[in-house]
């Protein structure tokens, strides 16, 4: 096979244009380091709200029910004498709504 010097421009060319666009593949790559302060990991911040979801979830999680606490709570439904202060529950919504952040 002969090798011209056309041929071998054209396959320099090609080489260069290769490296040309590595190059602005790594600028590219730079730039979001520097722009990020070198770091190459990521970093998440939660809201204040999302961090009280996740705390809530892992509070959910856990098996904390108090049986005898709901045992006695349901003979008093099932016997018809517990009372619902509708008053007192709207108070404490409203208090707990007033401590959560905007």
């Amino acid at each position: 096979m002969k090798v011209s010097n056309k041929s071998m421009r054209s396959l320099q060319e090609a080489q260069s244009n290769n490296q040309t666009k590595s190059l602005k593949k790594g600028n590219a790559k730079n730039k979001l380091a520097a722009a990020t302060g070198g770091l190459s990991s990521s970093k998440v911040n939660l809201s204040t709200k999302a961090q009280q979801i996740k705390k809530a979830t892992e509070i959910a999680k856990k098996d904390t029910v108090n049986e005898k606490k709901v045992a006695h709570l349901q003979s008093l439904i099932d016997s018809g004498k517990y009372q619902v202060d509708a008053a007192k529950i709207a108070d404490k919504l409203v208090d707990e709504h007033m401590k959560m952040p905007t």
